[in-house]
């Protein structure tokens, strides 16, 4: 039992160095490409990109099983971007808002 604490501290020192290789390592590699154009405009342009085909990926798949009640997913979604942009951007509040008006619609009208 005795050598139980010295094996325990050396698979910690270990995961300690894998972890923090993981960790630092992408931060190593991206550095040069920091300069980079297509880097700058890709951060620019990837976020909204990948926001659009989530957007028309969700509204084509709900179009079709919402049946006559299509409409509401459309309205959901202005909801949910007029108040993302109305609270600076708060992600909680503008998907909370935008779900609970895509239910309320689907329920109530």
């Amino acid at each position: 039992m005795s050598h139980s604490l010295p094996y325990l501290l050396g698979i910690l020192l270990v995961v300690f160095v894998i972890d923090f290789t993981l960790r630092a390592l992408p931060f190593k590699i991206l550095e040069p490409l920091r300069e980079s154009s297509f880097v700058r405009n890709m951060a620019v342009w990837m976020p909204p990109g990948i926001l659009l085909i989530l957007v028309l990926a969700t509204l084509s798949d709900n179009a079709g099983s919402a049946g006559s009640q299509w409409w509401a997913a459309i309205v959901a979604t202005v909801i949910t971007v007029v108040v993302h942009l109305a609270t600076k951007r708060r992600l909680l509040w503008s998907v909370g808002l935008g779900t609970l008006s895509y239910i309320l619609m689907l329920n109530l009208l």
